[in-house]
């Protein structure tokens, strides 16, 4: 069998869109047909299923049992000699409702080997066409800290950006940096009061309960104070809002979070865009006046009420800067436009796609995530979510406790849609029942084997191809196995835009290793098995190295 041959995955989904068409099961593109591959859950139904059918019986509005049959009949040769997958796959069976599952054969489990090191860092990618994406995530107001909820915007962001440039997209990150507004008004109001309180005199009235009441704005009107004690309204909003701005790009920074381009909502309106954006709107008549003031006719484009555009007295909604924005990104190019958001956007995603639809964009391009909330927990006991001393509720607190590598990972570990329980106590200890430590370990350990190895035979690793053949014991082959994995656990991600796919493969490979490494010695005194071996041990850690890295995390040589 060629070293040179397609991917087994791209390999079988050529072969089913090939059977799929024959069949007459219906005319597939090869990305619909990667798209319905999945690793099944149970090792005895397979290395690769196959959910075509399922998808054709919906089609079709029959049973999808019948349908993987046919299918099935129409791989079967392709298995046979001098068919595309003989060699490659031993057989296949129909499942359940209708999977079509392919065996691979041993000869093919075991060149995973080659191909992780032909390929190198590029090792998963999966066949796909580039696309141009813009991602925005975190643009967290600055008028305070980044709190634990940031932190995982920004693990699932970053880690995202990293997956789509491995999957060879072109990929742009961008921070919306509302600078201007209300809130920023109240945030220089906040930082006068206590700048007053500090130089006098004492403000008489009580600080209003809409003012920003965090502590961070005593240390920062001390600061101030120091400085400039009698700053003006205008110099207050300016100090506090950069300094708070400052903060937050040096935590995202010690988080390893960085962003192509910093989007200023104060230049935004400065540059005309805004203006420019509604007069488009109103050129295409989608915009009304009423009441006093400006609508957008949004429920044309699917959303469930109008939305103001200018209110009564003459000022934008928070909407309107928004539309421009995303117009702007549009303009930019962007074939894609990804969106990460907290809890509290659901609402806003309609009308989000509905103005740029109104704006004659494709809405279909806008994908919106929402990120649900963190709950911090010292194993069984809840952290409360305040301000007071030795709670813990920044990014920056929560960095300091576990560390960079332990609060990201803890982040990524559930779904971005669902609730994370964060357990600090867990997230700390050096013990392999921290998940993270658990996989690290195994790099690690990896590391250690192969120090053993270079004092043996002077190399530190084998000096040209091994034996791969020689690989038997199950345990050994189920490492090959979840090795081989790699790619479709990268594709899922991929496709869903969701990092956490790769949480559960990076655990399931770290105990493929372990438990293998403690059946099987390495170095032995039969030179053919243990040079094997090491390379079975080094592929393994270049992939624990690769996966770790796509999620931000470093690959430790020592524990």
């Amino acid at each position: 069998m060629s070293r040179a041959a397609a991917p087994i995955r791209t390999a079988i989904a050529e072969a089913v869109r090939q059977a799929a068409s024959a069949s007459g099961l219906g005319e597939y593109t090869s990305e619909d047909v990667l798209c319905a591959l999945e690793v099944p859950r149970e090792e005895k139904h397979g290395d690769l299923s196959c959910h075509i059918a399922l998808r054709a019986s919906k089609e079709r509005k029959c049973a999808p049992r019948p349908l993987a049959d046919k299918l099935s009949a129409a791989v079967a040769p392709m298995i046979a000699a001098g068919g595309a997958l003989y060699g490659r796959v031993a057989r296949t069976s129909v499942e359940g409702a209708g999977f079509l599952n392919f065996y691979y054969s041993e000869a093919e489990i075991v060149s995973v080997l080659a191909q992780v090191r032909a390929a190198g860092d590029a090792y998963g990618r999966p066949s796909l066409q580039s696309r141009r994406v813009l991602l925005e995530y975190v643009s967290a107001n600055p008028t305070g800290p980044l709190t634990v909820a940031h932190g995982r915007q920004a693990a699932l962001g970053d880690s995202l950006a990293r997956i789509l440039r491995h999957c060879g997209h072109r990929v742009t990150t961008e921070y919306y940096n509302n600078d201007e507004g209300v809130q920023i008004t109240t945030l220089g109001h906040s930082l006068q009061y206590r700048l007053r309180q500090i130089t006098g005199p004492a403000p008489e009235e009580p600080m209003p309960e809409n003012y920003y009441q965090g502590e961070y704005l005593i240390d920062i009107a001390r600061q101030l104070s120091q400085e400039r004690p009698k700053a003006t309204f205008e110099e207050c909003r300016v100090y506090a809002r950069d300094l708070i701005m400052t903060g937050i790009r040096k935590d995202l920074a010690d988080f390893d979070v960085t962003f192509d381009s910093y989007y200023s909502q104060e230049e935004l309106g400065r540059s005309g865009r805004v203006e420019r954006t509604l007069e488009e709107l109103r050129k295409r008549g989608v915009v009304y006046e009423s009441e006093g003031a400006t609508w957008l006719r949004s429920t044309d484009y699917g959303d469930d009420k109008d939305r103001v555009l200018i209110k009564s007295d003459g000022n934008y909604t928070y909407l309107t800067p928004d539309i421009a924005y995303h117009h702007h990104k549009f303009e930019r190019g962007f074939e894609e436009i990804v969106n990460i958001l907290g809890p509290d956007h659901h609402g806003y995603i309609a009308r989000l796609k509905a103005s740029q639809a109104a704006l004659g964009h494709d809405a279909t391009r806008i994908r919106v995530l929402i990120a649900q909330l963190v709950t911090l927990y010292e194993g069984d006991r809840q952290v409360r979510m305040s301000t007071r001393a030795g709670e813990f509720v920044t990014l920056r607190q929560v960095m300091d406790e576990v560390g960079r590598d332990a609060g990201r990972f803890f982040f990524l570990m559930r779904k971005f849609d669902a609730h994370l329980d964060f357990d600090l106590q867990l997230a700390k200890s050096q013990s392999m029942d921290n998940p993270v430590f658990y996989i690290q370990y195994a790099h690690a350990r990896i590391e250690s084997v192969t120090a053993n190895y270079a004092e043996r035979t002077g190399r530190r690793a084998p000096s040209g191809p091994v034996d791969a053949s020689l690989l038997k014991h199950p345990l050994e082959l189920r490492l090959l196995r979840v090795i081989g994995q790699f790619e479709d656990a990268l594709a899922g991600a991929e496709r869903t835009l969701e990092p956490y796919r790769l949480v559960p493969y990076l655990t399931e490979l770290a105990q493929a290793f372990h438990r293998s490494y403690a059946e099987n010695r390495v170095v032995t005194d039969d030179a053919a098995l243990t040079e094997a071996r090491m390379e079975l041990c080094l592929c393994t850690q270049a992939v624990l190295r690769l996966g770790l890295g796509l999620l931000g995390l470093s690959a430790p040589s020592k524990m």
